[in-house]
């Protein structure tokens, strides 16, 4: 299916510049959190009996939920478990992304079945093997998002980088190659970018994603690489239903958020590859935790 930009995309990004004061952090590990209670917590090392990817998905929905495999013209996009590098184990998730032509480029695994409200506590952690030198910005790693939350009366908003029927948060490279940024476009927010860490390339790197969700300015983000923060930076991170409202009015366009407004779906991969070359990618050690509070 070929993906165009929309009117109400490029609205989106040109209207709304939500801004947030940035700080780091040259602490060596992540900030301890309160002791809360968990309300959801999943992990995979991607390790299996066989090789069959297949045991990724069992009945009783134990493991992950699905795929998301967008090939481009010409050239075939592959998920499947490998050997060859681990970060733990025996086994990771090996990705076999293609550059984009006319066609998005997309391969990457979904967890669903959660939901992570407003003022949550969302943590999520795994291990990246680029094996690749090539220039990488624009590669979307995870993908953090609320399908439920989209007006159903509403056509979606296709854009370059997908249909946006699912807004959220992602993880991208950005910076003019390879520096791991926050990126908010899908809820009518700017790029929470750093440029003071460059991911480390063909060895495994730790990447550590955690948030206090709002919709508000005032929602917590940050962002460790192999135990150093990054990126710290207060901002909304959770589809604000009055900004929404706004900025399809503009277009004569009656929109509402559906409640409640929570993210119930995580993506991991190459989830959006416009610009890249050709690259292999390896993911291990994924988790994912949300505390209410």
């Amino acid at each position: 299916m070929k993906i165009k930009p929309s009117i109400i995309r490029h609205a989106i990004l040109s209207v709304v510049a939500i801004m947030a004061l940035s700080c780091s952090s040259d602490s060596d590990t992540p900030p301890e959190m309160e002791e809360q209670p968990v309300n959801f917590q999943f992990q995979d090392g991607f390790e299996t009996g066989t090789d069959d990817f297949m045991d990724l998905f069992p009945q009783d929905g134990s493991r992950w939920s699905t795929t998301q495999i967008i090939s481009p013209n010409g050239a075939e996009n592959t998920l499947s478990l490998s050997t060859v590098q681990a970060s733990e184990g025996q086994q990771s998730l090996i990705i076999e992304s293609k550059q984009s032509n006319e066609i998005l480029s997309k391969a990457d695994i979904e967890k669903g079945g959660f939901m992570a409200p407003e003022n949550s506590i969302v943590i999520i952690e795994a291990d990246f093997y680029i094996d690749s030198d090539a220039n990488i910005e624009n590669l979307f790693l995870i993908d953090l998002e609320c399908c439920s939350c989209w007006d159903p009366s509403v056509d979606a908003d296709p854009s370059v980088d997908g249909d946006n029927k699912c807004p959220g948060v992602r993880l991208v490279m950005s910076g003019g190659n390879d520096y791991l940024s926050i990126e908010r476009g899908k809820i009518a927010g700017t790029t929470l970018s750093q440029t003071s860490f460059q991911f480390p390339r063909r060895e495994w790197v730790t990447v550590r994603w955690q948030m206090m969700l709002s919709t508000e300015n005032n929602g917590s983000n940050e962002l460790f690489i192999n135990n150093q923060q990054v990126l710290s930076e207060s901002a909304m991170n959770l589809p604000n239903a009055d900004v929404f409202r706004a900025i399809f009015a503009e277009n004569d366009i009656d929109f509402e958020l559906q409640q409640p407004v929570v993210y119930e779906r995580v993506q991991i991969g190459a989830t959006a590859n416009p610009d890249a070359e050709d690259l292999v990618l390896y993911i291990d050690n994924f988790s994912i935790s949300i505390t209410q509070n």
